[in-house]
This record gives structure tokens, C-alpha cells and sequence, in this order.
């Protein structure tokens, strides 16, 4: 026997009288454990465990079992008693009862009649602590007589009649189930007319002629037995009231026709029950079952109410048709009265049922098992209720407690028996009987007397594992009289727990509601009554909770894709989880599409099946937590079927259809298509939309077309495969209801008139032999309208017509029914000819030098003889003044739309002559010329000179050579040449002004000074003013022999050059060297310098020369350090000059310590000081005439100089600009409109025109000097060389 808990929480009470047995909950009827080791010396009472039902029915071809068992210690013995009286089972060889129980079998399949042992039994169980009996078993064995014989007659009655077929079966025990059926064992078939009644009657409201059989049959069928019991079969007959006559009543008279009734019709009358009220008893928990059947012509309707109330909503049912009325579980509330009411069209009925509920005894409490200890005192409560209130009566171990033995500790108080100071005399078995006329009630409750010290049932040791945050419960099942007290200790050595934050239940159970880490550890349970003490230890064990710390997630996936689902679970590292995978809280299918992998569960393939809840549990032994995903499954929706053509008009029809399914998508709207069978077969349009919650449309047609409908449904995921087509739908021809479009009259020759139109398409024809009447007339004119009728085509040419006429056109759509509507009229004209007259008066205005107006007079329209287009002005330049080859005359032309009289002509060359003449313009062509008139353009500027070389570069001059102008535009006056110094910053010096004469094509400039590059502009002027001008930068030279100039030298006019690169020289520094070359050979050549250490077998480093200038500056070289270096140029014309080898001058580091120490290095800084001393000296006289150029310091840390204007006047330095020609320079600067200059931001940009380590360098290599107008050089400061400056060098960078 399992051992339970009480559910209330209390704590111990020493003090408290009742001794309670607490194992894990509290049983209705208190139970002394049966556990194996209290068995061995405790003693119980006798209990009943089981026994026969009070009404007992039994099969009388099977052998009667009367059962009967029962519990106690020590085992009872058990004895029956037989209608009151003791039976004696041993002089009944038929009798036996089974072994260690009290269970009767009487055997009378052998020999011997059921009937024999009819009668009411009852059983005891019996031990040394009193006798326990069960309930009173009256025994009846089941009975199915057959039916009596009865003559039965047949039944005749007319239609419209009612009829009720009697069963009246057999009584049997139990009663008979009854049904209705025919000689094939088939159900007759039951409706609102016709019904069977609880009684098992068969009722006809009315009867109609197919009522009539011969074989309506009763049976009764009952359960116990598994027999049927068949009635006689009865006849019916219904004859239609048309159908007798006098024959057939005289062929009738001998047989009886049941009823009287008119078999017209008539309002309701109840045939069960009778009258208008009745009256119905029930006892409490049964089925209520009210019946009521009427008959009527036309069939009544039955409805039911409650007066006074409502018919309770979860117990009420209607049966057989809604005439019986059910309410399950009854109860006194649903006593009162019950109202049945039948209708038809002729009348309504009413029938009132009375119902009272009576209620068998049934308990409120039952007296429950009481254990006491000695001296202790109690109480065995019996309360039950009924309806009449039941009577109580006590027996004491089976006798009626009045005439039982006496017991001084007992005192009986009506349905309570009080007890005071037990003794173990004191233990009985006693019995409450309730009983009242509808039955009783027996109930038995032993009161147990024992004295036994504590005991605990727990098993020793139990461990206890725990969920974190969760309540903990510790068992101490425990028994004991006295009743024991129980107390709870954590530890070895800790001290009794109290309430907070534990809870104490009367069975002994610790409870700790939320469970943390600190909980863990061994808890004792102590047990004590005066008779002794118990204990018990149990370990608790708290777990860290499992957890989906990644739940999965809702999916929409279309049908056919792959969706995964992620579960991931943090457990206790103790516990093993187990993953399970649900699909609608049932197992996954077995489809290899469903994998799991993993924290995953994969499905492939989707399909709608797979649609669904997908839940993923995870397992330990001690909890478990799920997470679950909704999948849906979309797709395109279905395609619509059933589609029916309604409402079939001349010009519309209704087409219906039935949705297919939606894939879980909605579906947005439907898309109507057509097909034109008769004349574009295979190719489905457009018809109609409708939303997606509508599923037919009323569709306009067209005539004579042979329809058929399609229909697409569409969802957010995209459109449904089409529908089957529907059945074809002609229309009926009619005539054309529109006429062709985009009508048009135009002459292709001067005598015709052409006209066309679109046709309109076969859908548009609306019948067939589509043809065009075409008809025409001169606008302007008297004529009638001439038409002709033509086929299916798209264009009428009219012969014979005047030149450009105004002609009024229409044309209208014909077909075997009929016109189209009148035709809209056009205007159109015929052929046009060339115009027959040139515009007059034409003369020209000469604006300015390249632009000119010319006016002149329009012709008459007439002679246009076609649509007026505009007119057309040639003009070209007389060639005789042309200072250009002879070449033919290229005529431009400008054209002016409409009917302008003058225009501009833009862009013409200044200082030409030019001739024009004017023509008109039409459709056809143009017309004749006009005479041709001449003017002239002014003088203009001229174009830039063609080219602007620099040759022959010497160190104090430089040549100029020059193409002129390609467009002088005038006669030439003059050249100007402007030029400038820039020095290494980039900083342009003063701006020297040249006039030169025009015949010249070659000038030098002396005085320059040397290794000084040079900025030129220079440009021609004509009378009108100065032309563009074309710029170049050169540099002077060093001498003679080392350093050349920097652009390639004059190679003549015509004459063919091999590229070459010759005088490859480099100034080396410390960690710096200035490589030049030249060059001779083609010019815009991209030049690129390749330089490594000389003897290593590293690769060349390539370093790009921007643009085409011929020197180049190498930074970051290591000081100390041969170099091999070359120059080569890119492109068709690539070569590579010789090999040089250069090294870089010794580190600075010990240059400084060796100097310092030296004698001539103190004599050189004072000469150094003196020649400062002097040029400042110098630079104050200037600055106070103007004269003087302050230098611009090049500092590395900035990339760009100050902005500084230039002004003519005294010439201080600027900064570069792009602003006038944006033409890139040269050397890396350009020219700007404003006269200042902004220095390039490039790392080759720097002007070094030293040589050796005798040049002038700072200590990144770049040049020290200042540029200025003059042959001037101050002598630079700070810096150092492998060699101590030349004074030669110092004393030329003054004046």
C-alpha cells in the first residue's frame, strides 16, 4: 500500500488529542500503513475493501461469485448471513468460498437453479480488534420472457391520420432495451412524424401512404441474457383519401379502420402524455427524461421551457426529434414545473410536467478510521442527507449498538459516538447506517487503539535533487501512538530549523518554497512521543534550471523550400538533457525530410502537411522546458475552378467561380482573362480585376466574339497558375460601334490625295465583312461628298486631284449587320509641289565680327504650293579672300521654322567676305534662290600663335621661335612677350614686357641670368585687339659644357630626328641628387628616372618624371652610398640612356665634429657673416627704392607657401593661378589671367640647377636662391656641402 501525504500545512502539535497518521496527503478514510515491517507486530481491524453492488444481477448461466473482501492485522475471518439468518456454507456442497478471502462461488453450472439462491446476503470480516460488514446484496437472477401470444389485425386508416403502434414488451430484469425494425433486421427510419416513445411505442403524428408495410416489428433486447425478444409483426395500410370509394369501402367493411379522425388538416393534440398536466418523480443524480409526442396535421413542432427558470445550460439535451427532454445529474434546484409545447400552422398546445426530485441517502460525511492512543479522546462523525431526511443508526461489529456490549468510553450523540480516555478494549468496528424509503446508506470506521513508540518509514539517506528557485520537499514519513513531534535540523551540528523560511506539514514533509544554492547540505529528522524517539537523514542537492536560452522562431516559408529551427539548452553541468523535437504535441513524422542536427531541426521539402506547431522539449530528471514555433506554409494559391457562365446577355455575362485553396497567403484579388476563339485563338487578354474577397464578376462583351474566361488568383507571394478555361460564349454580331482612328489626308504627288486610317482589329469589328466607306470632298468647294466602299484595309489614294487643296475626309466601319456611327470629319490635303517663287528684299546687317542679320520679304502663300515649313539661308565665305588653300566652296545652311522674315548668323570667321541667298521652304522641298547678296566681317583678334619654341639656351640668353596664328583674323600689328624668373619655390620674379614686329618669327633674349628658369607668354594683335597667348618655361645654362637647357633643342622644320638621350649629369647631396639630361627627338615625351645601389642585384627603382621636363630630384638617398641611376622615356619611342654612377656626400654627424675642430672653418663663418652683413645692407638700400625681392623660405613641415599678389609696378612675387587658360605648364606651374602664380604640390617640382657638390643645396637637396628681375643673387644662408662654398658662385649671385 502506497503511503500518502495530507495537503493542509500545519505545524506539529504535540498537545493534539487525535492520533493522525501523516505520510505524504491525508486519505478520506485514515489508514494504519501497511508497511511490510509495521505488518509484522501492529495490529488493525477488519476494513471492507470490496465487495458485490447492493442490486445484484446475475447471468443464471454462469456461475454466482458474491464477492467480498477485506483488510486487518491479524487477517479476518469471514462469515455471510442469508435473508437475516446465518448461512452455513458447509452443508452447501455447491458453495465454497475462495481462500484468505470472503468471496462466495456458487457453483450452478454443475446442477442446481439461479432461482435457488435468490435472496439478500451479507458479509463479515472479522479479527480479535471487532467486525467489519458489508452492505446488504440482494441477489435476483435475470429474466427475458418471451411475449404473449396475441392475435394481431391489420390496420387501415387513411392518410393524414395519426397512429400509435403499441409494444408492450415482456417485464424482464432489467428491462429491455426496445427498438423498431422490419423482417431485413433494417431500422425503420424515424423523423418528427414519426417517433419512438420512452415506453417503446411507436408514434405516427400523421401517417402517408408510403407508412403502409407489413412488417412493422418490436423487439426487445436484453443485455444480461444477450437475447432479442421479437413481437408479432403488425400490418399497416394507409389509403388516400382520393382513392376511396364506394367499392373499396365496401370491400372494406368486414375490416376495422382505425380511428375516426378527419385526415384533413388539424391543429395539435398530445397522444402521450394525456391532458394538460402530469406529474414526474426522480431521485437525485438520475437522468430527468420528459416526454412529449403529439400528433397534428401539418407535423407539430415540440418545444420546452422551464417555468419560473432557465433550463440549466450543461445538463440539458434534446432527444428523439426534441420531444424528451434530458437533464443529466439532477438535483433538488431542478425540481418544478416543465412546460411542452406543440405547434403547426392551425394551432399551439401546452402540457405542463410537474417534476420533484426525491434524493436516496448519500453521505455529507462518512466516518472515517480512528487511531488512538490509551487515555486519548475522539470522535466518529456519520452526517448524510436525503429527501426525506435519512435516519442514523449505530451498530458495534455488526450489532445494533443498543443491545451491543457496554463501553464505558463510548457515548453516542445521535450521527456522532464521542470517546473519552480509551483503553485497548476500546478498539471495534463500527457502522452508520442512513436510511430512508429510498434506500440507505452503510458505512464502516474502525477506532484503533495502540501504543507504539516513533517510527520513521523514510528510506535512510534518500538524496533529494533540486531545481534552483523551485520548493524543495523532504520526506519524514513517520507513525507513532502518542502521536510523535517532528523536528528538522540542517547539518551535523546545526539547530532545529524554524518557520522562516521553512514549512512544516503535519505529515512530516520540510518544505523550503524557494530552493537556492545554500540549501544544499543534510537535513535530520527527529521523531518523538513518550514512548521513544526516531531520526532520519536525508542530502539535498540544488540544480542550476534548464533553460532554451535560443528559442525558435515563427516561419513563413514558401512550399518546397528548407526551414530550420534552433533550440539551444544551458543545463546543470550534472544533468543530462535529452532534446525532443514535437510537431503538434505529437511526434515528428518519419519522413527522412526531418532532420535534427544538433541544436537544429531541419525540415526539407516543405510541404502544406508540414504546417503546424513545432515545439522543442528539453529533459532531465529533474525538469523540463519547452519552446515552441508556429510554422506556416505559403505559396501561391491554387488555381479557381468550377467556373460558370451566368446572366448570359448580348453584351455582358456573369462569371462565377469557386477560390482554390489559399496556401495560408490571403488572397488579394482575382484577374479576369479572355480568349477571342474566332479570331486571335490561343492568346488570352486582360478582362477584369476583382478583389480577392469576391468570387464572381459581371463582365462587358463585345459582339460577335467567341469568349471563353479564364481566372487567376493572387496572393502576397505572386499569381496562381490559370484556371480551366470556361465554356465558350458567342455573342451575337452587331454593327461596328466605333469607326477607325488616326485618320489622314496627304498627297504623296502633286495630283493625288492619300488617304489612311488605322483599321480597326478583329475584336472590333463586331460582326463579320468589315469594310471602310471612305469619303471625300473639297473643303473650299461647292462638290458633294464622294465615297467609295472599300475591304479591310488601311488606305484609299484619290487620283486626279488640284495641288495642295484643302480636302474635308472621313471614314466609316461597315459590317453584314450595319454602319458604325457617323464618322468624325478630318481635314487633309492634296500632293504638294515645289514652292514657285524666291523671298525678295533680302539684305544683311553685319553685327560684329562673327555675327550678322538678315531680313527678307515672305513669298505669297499661294505660291508655296504646300504646307509652309520656313525658310532656308545659305551662305559661304568667297574664297579669293581666303587666305587658305583653294578648295570647293562649302556652303552652311540655317533654317527658320514658320514664316519668319529675318534670322542670325552666329559663328562667322572675322575679316572674310561672305555670300548668301535665301529660299522657301515646303513639304515638297525648297524653292528657288534668291539673288545672291555679299558682305564682309571686321577684323577680329586673333587665335593664339600656332607654336612657341625656346633654342639654343646659353647662359645669358635664350631663343624664341614661333608659327603665327592659324586665324589671324585681320592683319597682324605686332607679337607681345611677357616673361618672368620663378625660383625653386615656384615664386614668379618681376614680369618684363616685349613688343615685337609682326613679320618676325624668331627673337632672342640676352642679358638673362644664368640657371635661371624663365616664364614666357606670348600672344599676336590685330586692329581689333590682343589674341590668346601660348606660354613655355626654359631654363639658362650652368656653362657651356655641363648643363644645357632644359627643353630639347631645335631640330629644324622637316627634318626626321632619332631619339636620344644624351648628357646625363647629377648633383649629388647627402641624402639627396638632381639628375638632368637631354633629350632630342619627338616632342610630348613622358620621361621616368630608375636609380639603385650601384653593385647590388636589387631591382631597379622607377620613379615618374611629371610631365615632359628633362630633369629630376631623387629624395631619401642614403648618404655615403654609390648609386646607379639611368633616364628613360615611355611610350612608342621608349629608350634607355647609359648608366651613371653618382655618390651621395658623407653623413652630417661627423661632417659637423671634423669641421669644428678645423681652423679654416672659423675663417670661412666670418667671411660668411661679412657677406650676410653686406646683403642685408644691400636689401634695405632696395626695399627703400622699391627694388627689392624679399626671399620666400622654403620650410619642410609646410606643403604651400603664403598667398601673396603680384603687382606690375613693383613687381613682389605671387602665387600661382589657373584661372585664365588652364593650360598645364611645362615645368609644373601655370599661367593665370590675374598675373599670380600658386606653386605645384609635387615631390619633383623643385628647381635645382646646382652641379656637384659645388651647387647651392639645403639639407633635403632643394636650391637656395632668389629669383628677380635683374641678374641678381643673394648668397644663401645655413647652408653645408662636402665642400666649402665657391666664392666664385657667391660673388655672381650679387649685381
Amino acid at each position: 500500500m502506497q503511503l500518502k501525504i495530507m495537503p493542509k500545512k500545519k505545524r506539529l502539535s504535540a498537545g493534539r488529542v487525535p492520533l493522525i497518521l501523516f505520510l505524504c496527503q491525508m486519505i478520506s478514510a485514515l489508514d494504519v500503513p501497511l508497511d511490510s515491517k509495521l505488518l509484522e507486530d501492529l495490529v488493525q481491524p477488519p476494513t471492507i475493501t470490496q465487495q458485490s453492488p447492493k442490486d445484484y444481477i446475475i447471468d443464471p448461466r454462469e456461475n454466482i461469485v458474491i464477492q467480498c473482501e477485506a483488510k486487518g492485522k491479524p487477517p479476518p475471518s469471514f462469515s455471510w448471513t442469508r435473508n437475516g439468518t446465518h448461512f452455513d456454507i458447509d452443508k452447501d456442497p455447491l458453495v465454497t468460498m475462495k481462500a484468505g478471502s470472503g468471496t462466495l462461488v456458487i457453483n450452478i453450472l454443475s446442477e442446481g437453479k439461479a432461482e435457488t439462491y435468490e435472496g439478500v446476503y451479507q458479509c463479515t470480516a472479522r479479527n480479535e480488534r471487532g467486525a467489519a460488514i458489508s452492505n446488504n446484496i440482494v441477489v435476483r437472477p435475470s429474466r427475458s420472457p418471451l411475449w404473449t401470444k396475441e392475435k394481431l389485425e391489420p390496420i387501415t386508416l387513411r392518410s393524414g391520420q395519426s397512429l400509435v403502434l403499441p409494444c408492450r414488451p415482456p417485464i424482464g430484469l432489467p428491462p429491455a432495451i426496445i427498438f423498431w425494425m422490419d423482417n431485413s433486421f433494417q431500422r425503420l427510419p424515424q423523423s418528427e412524424r414519426v417517433s419512438q416513445g420512452l415506453n417503446g411505442d411507436l408514434y405516427f403524428s400523421n401517417v402517408l401512404p408510403e407508412d403502409s408495410r407489413e412488417d412493422y416489428i418490436c423487439y426487445a433486447r436484453f443485455n444480461h441474457t444477450q437475447t432479442i425478444q421479437q413481437k408479432q409483426p403488425i400490418s399497416v395500410k394507409v389509403i388516400s383519401v382520393d382513392e376511396l370509394n364506394d367499392t373499396i369501402a365496401a370491400n372494406l367493411s368486414d375490416t376495422e379502420v382505425y380511428g375516426a379522425k378527419s385526415s384533413r388538416e388539424r391543429p395539435p393534440t398530445f397522444l402521450t402524455p394525456e391532458g394538460n398536466a402530469s406529474n414526474k418523480e426522480e431521485l437525485r443524480g438520475n437522468v430527468l427524461s420528459l416526454e412529449c409526442i403529439a400528433e397534428g396535421l401539418p407535423t407539430p413542432i415540440i418545444y420546452w421551457i422551464k417555468e419560473d427558470g432557465t433550463l440549466p445550460t450543461n445538463r440539458t439535451f434534446y432527444r428523439n426529434f426534441q420531444k424528451t427532454l434530458q437533464i443529466t445529474q439532477v438535483s433538488e434546484a431542478d425540481s418544478g414545473k416543465y412546460q411542452c409545447i406543440a405547434k403547426n400552422a392551425l394551432g399551439v398546445i401546452h402540457h405542463t410536467i410537474s417534476v420533484t426530485v426525491k434524493a436516496a441517502p448519500y453521505w455529507i460525511m462518512a466516518p472515517q478510521n480512528l487511531v488512538l492512543s490509551p487515555g486519548e479522546d475522539g470522535a466518529l462523525n456519520c452526517r448524510a442527507n436525503g429527501n426525506p431526511k435519512p435516519k442514523i443508526s449505530w451498530l458495534s461489529n455488526g450489532v445494533p449498538i443498543e443491545i451491543a456490549p457496554d463501553d464505558p468510553s463510548r457515548k453516542i450523540n445521535g450521527d456522532t459516538i464521542m470517546f473519552s480516555s480509551v483503553q485497548e478494549r476500546s478498539s471495534a468496528v463500527y457502522q452508520c447506517n442512513a436510511s430512508n424509503e429510498y434506500g440507505y446508506l452503510l458505512g464502516n470506521a474502525f477506532v484503533n487503539v495502540l501504543a507504539e513508540p516513533p517510527r520513521i518509514l523514510t528510506s535512510t539517506n534518500t538524496l533529494y535533487q533540486v531545481i534552483a528557485n523551485r520548493p524543495a520537499l523532504l520526506d519524514c514519513a513517520f507513525f507513532g501512538s502518542p502521536l510523535p513531534s517532528i523536528e528538522w535540523f540542517k547539518g551535523t551540528k546545526g539547530s532545529a530549523l524554524h518557520e522562516d523560511p521553512y514549512v512544516f506539514h503535519e505529515n512530516g514533509t520540510l518544505e523550503i518554497p524557494v530552493a537556492q544554492k545554500d540549501s544544499t547540505g543534510t537535513y535530520t529528522c527527529v521523531a518523538k512521543n513518550k514512548l521513544g524517539m526516531a531520526k532520519n537523514e536525508v542530502h539535498l542537492e540544488i540544480k542550476d534550471p534548464t533553460r532554451i536560452i535560443k528559442q525558435p522562431e515563427y516561419a513563413v516559408v514558401q512550399r518546397g523550400s528548407t526551414v530550420s529551427f534552433e533550440c539551444k539548452v544551458k543545463h546543470d553541468h550534472t544533468l543530462i538533457p535529452t532534446v525532443t523535437w514535437l510537431k503538434d504535441h505529437g511526434e515528428l513524422p518519419s519522413d527522412g525530410r526531418f532532420t535534427i542536427d544538433k541544436d537544429h531541426l531541419v525540415v526539407a521539402d516543405v510541404s502544406d502537411d508540414d504546417g503546424g506547431t513545432y515545439t522543442c522539449v528539453a529533459n532531465t530528471t529533474l525538469d523540463n522546458v519547452s519552446a515552441s514555433a508556429v510554422l506556416s506554409v505559403v505559396d501561391v494559391p491554387n488555381p479557381p475552378f468550377d467556373l460558370e457562365l451566368t446572366d448570359q446577355l448580348d453584351k455582358s455575362v456573369q462569371l462565377s467561380w469557386t477560390p482554390g485553396d489559399d496556401n495560408n497567403s490571403p488572397i488579394t484579388k482575382f484577374i479576369i482573362e479572355y480568349e477571342n476563339a474566332m479570331h486571335e485563338a490561343g492568346l488570352w487578354h486582360h478582362q477584369a480585376e476583382v478583389p480577392g474577397t469576391q468570387t464572381r464578376a459581371q463582365l462587358k462583351l463585345s459582339p460577335y466574339v467567341n469568349y471563353s474566361f479564364r481566372v487567376m488568383a493572387e496572393n502576397s507571394l505572386g499569381r496562381s497558375s490559370p484556371s480551366e478555361a470556361s465554356e465558350q460564349y458567342l455573342t451575337k454580331a452587331a454593327e461596328p460601334d466605333k469607326n477607325p482612328m488616326m485618320v489622314e489626308g496627304l498627297g504623296s504627288e502633286p495630283d493625288n490625295l492619300v488617304i489612311t486610317w488605322q483599321p480597326l482589329n478583329g475584336f472590333e469589328s463586331n460582326g463579320p465583312g468589315l469594310q471602310y466607306k471612305v469619303s471625300w470632298r473639297q473643303k473650299d468647294g461647292d462638290d458633294e461628298w464622294t465615297s467609295v466602299i472599300v475591304a479591310n484595309v488601311s488606305k484609299y489614294i484619290v487620283s486626279g486631284t488640284p495641288t495642295f487643296v484643302p480636302y474635308l475626309i472621313k471614314v466609316q466601319a461597315l459590317n453584314d449587320v450595319g454602319f458604325a456611327p457617323e464618322p468624325a470629319v478630318v481635314m487633309g490635303h492634296s500632293g504638294e509641289d515645289l514652292p514657285m517663287v524666291a523671298p525678295g528684299n533680302v539684305h544683311v546687317t553685319v553685327v560684329n565680327s562673327t555675327l550678322a542679320e538678315v531680313h527678307w520679304d515672305p513669298v505669297p502663300l499661294k505660291s508655296v504650293r504646300g504646307h509652309l515649313q520656313g525658310y532656308r539661308i545659305y551662305y559661304w565665305t568667297d574664297q579669293n579672300s581666303s587666305k587658305r588653300n583653294r578648295r570647293h566652296i562649302e556652303k552652311k545652311i540655317l533654317t527658320f521654322q514658320g514664316s519668319k522674315t529675318h534670322g542670325m548668323l552666329p559663328g562667322l570667321e572675322p575679316f572674310s567676305h561672305y555670300t548668301l541667298n535665301v529660299r522657301v521652304v515646303n513639304g515638297k522641298g525648297e524653292g528657288p534662290a534668291s539673288p545672291d547678296r555679299v558682305f564682309h566681317t571686321p577684323e577680329g583678334v586673333p587665335s593664339a600663335p600656332s607654336s612657341l619654341k625656346i633654342v639654343n639656351p646659353t647662359l645669358d640668353s635664350l631663343t624664341l621661335e614661333w608659327d603665327p596664328p592659324s586665324h589671324p583674323n585681320g592683319i597682324l600689328t605686332e607679337y607681345t612677350l611677357k616673361y618672368q624668373p620663378i625660383n625653386s619655390t615656384h615664386e614668379l620674379g618681376p614680369l618684363v614686357d616685349l613688343k615685337i614686329p609682326a613679320n618676325k618669327t624668331r627673337w632672342t633674349l640676352k642679358n638673362l641670368n644664368f640657371s635661371t628658369r624663365y616664364k614666357f607668354y606670348f600672344y599676336a594683335q590685330t586692329s581689333a585687339g590682343s589674341g590668346s597667348q601660348i606660354t613655355e618655361e626654359a631654363v639658362t645654362t650652368v656653362d657651356e659644357g655641363k648643363m644645357a637647357g632644359i627643353l630639347p633643342p631645335d631640330v629644324g622644320a622637316g627634318k626626321a630626328v632619332n631619339p636620344r638621350m644624351s648628357k646625363l649629369t647629377v648633383a649629388a647631396a647627402e641624402t639627396y641628387a638632381n639628375i638632368s639630361w637631354e633629350y632630342e627627338g619627338p616632342e610630348h615625351v613622358n620621361f621616368y628616372v630608375e636609380y639603385g645601389v650601384a653593385g647590388s642585384k636589387e631591382e631597379w627603382r622607377k620613379e615618374i618624371v611629371n610631365g615632359s621636363r628633362s630633369f629630376f630630384g631623387l629624395k631619401g638617398l642614403m648618404p655615403g652610398t654609390a648609386y646607379k641611376v639611368r633616364v628613360g622615356a615611355e611610350g612608342d619611342s621608349g629608350f634607355v640612356s647609359s648608366e651613371d654612377v653618382f655618390e651621395t656626400g658623407p653623413a652630417m654627424a661627423s661632417r659637423q665634429v671634423d669641421i669644428a675642430t678645423q681652423g679654416w672653418f672659423i675663417g670661412l663663418m666670418c667671411a660668411v657673416a661679412l657677406l650676410i652683413l653686406i646683403l642685408l645692407i644691400v636689401c634695405f638700400i632696395r626695399r627703400n627704392k622699391g627694388g627689392k625681392y624679399p626671399v620666400k623660405e622654403k620650410e619642410d613641415a609646410h606643403a604651400d607657401p603664403e598667398i601673396q599678389p603680384m603687382k606690375e609696378d613693383d613687381g613682389t612675387f605671387g602665387e600661382y593661378s589657373d584661372a585664365e587658360d588652364h593650360k598645364p605648364l611645362k615645368k609644373g606651374s601655370r599661367t593665370p589671367s590675374d598675373r599670380t602664380v600658386k606653386k605645384e604640390d609635387s615631390d619633383d617640382s623643385l628647381v635645382d640647377y646646382g652641379e656637384g657638390v659645388n651647387g647651392q643645396f639645403n639639407e633635403d637637396g632643394s636650391f637656395i636662391g632668389q629669383y628677380s628681375g635683374k641678374k641678381e643673387k643673394e648668397p644663401a644662408e645655413g647652408n653645408e656641402s662636402s665642400e666649402a662654398p665657391s666664392p666664385v658662385n657667391a660673388m655672381n649671385s650679387f649685381v
